[in-house]
């Protein structure tokens, strides 16, 4: 569970076991979860009061759970509860969404931002599971297991052995008896492939360090974006300013 991402809290949604209505948003840091989990009884904590409470306490409207889920980004948590008392809501109303809001249709929304996802989103939240929740069994937990030199060394190491694959394609174009030498470690004979290969795992590695610091790699993307258009040594001068 990633406590770090909101400053110790995880965002809660607040779901009826029986209805599956939606009935209210709250936050829980480490202790309130725990009391959660031992006492069966819904605890959040206050942003406001900067305090654990327990729901229902005052009201009588207590929360039996039933199940608690962790979403894939292991950052936000659904509770499914029994509502005792018919009323989530301080209002009195069984849920806080009571107050509905028109839909406004948006011609320039950005539908392939909104839905895309990749490899390398799909990559990140692998990362970021591995992180989480370790495995004997992962290489990504295991490349987390001691310190951010295990990654960072192999980042070096892939990015040389990319290196010398761009060498060796370099000297395959150029070479004027193929017979007399082997190349393509990967695939014989396909020196192009040991690139794409190489830069796969370099690629690979970034992602591991950027999802240990919380980076999705579509920031790096962004930047690159935000580049786009922009001369390289007029972008480079910008950064000495």
């Amino acid at each position: 569970m990633n406590w770090d991402k909101i400053d110790g809290l995880l965002p809660v949604v607040v779901q009826e076991y029986e209805s599956g209505d939606v009935l209210m948003l709250a936050y829980m840091n480490k202790e309130a979860f725990e009391l959660t989990q031992s006492s069966s009884l819904a605890h959040y904590y206050s942003r406001t009061k900067s305090q654990i409470w327990k729901k229902g306490q005052e009201s009588g409207n207590f929360q039996i759970v039933k199940s608690i889920s962790l979403d894939c980004d292991n950052d936000a948590l659904l509770l499914k509860v029994e509502q005792i008392g018919n009323a989530a809501c301080h209002t009195g109303a069984k849920s806080c969404f009571f107050n509905h809001l028109n839909l406004e249709k948006k011609d320039d929304l950005d539908l392939e931002k909104t839905i895309k996802y990749d490899i390398l989103d799909h990559l990140y939240h692998i990362a970021l599971d591995r992180k989480l929740n370790p495995s004997k069994d992962s290489y990504i937990s295991k490349l987390y297991s001691k310190s951010p030199n295990n990654y960072l060394k192999k980042i070096a190491e892939e990015s040389c052995e990319l290196n010398l694959a761009i060498k060796d394609l370099q000297r395959f174009k150029l070479y004027s008896n193929l017979n007399l030498e082997n190349f393509g470690e990967h695939r014989e004979n396909e020196p192009k492939y040991d690139v794409i290969y190489e830069a796969a795992d370099v690629i690979f590695h970034m992602i591991v360090a950027l999802a240990d610091y919380d980076i999705h790699p579509s920031a790096i993307l962004d930047e690159l974006k935000r580049r786009e258009g922009i001369s390289g040594i007029v972008e480079k001068n910008s950064r000495d300013k």
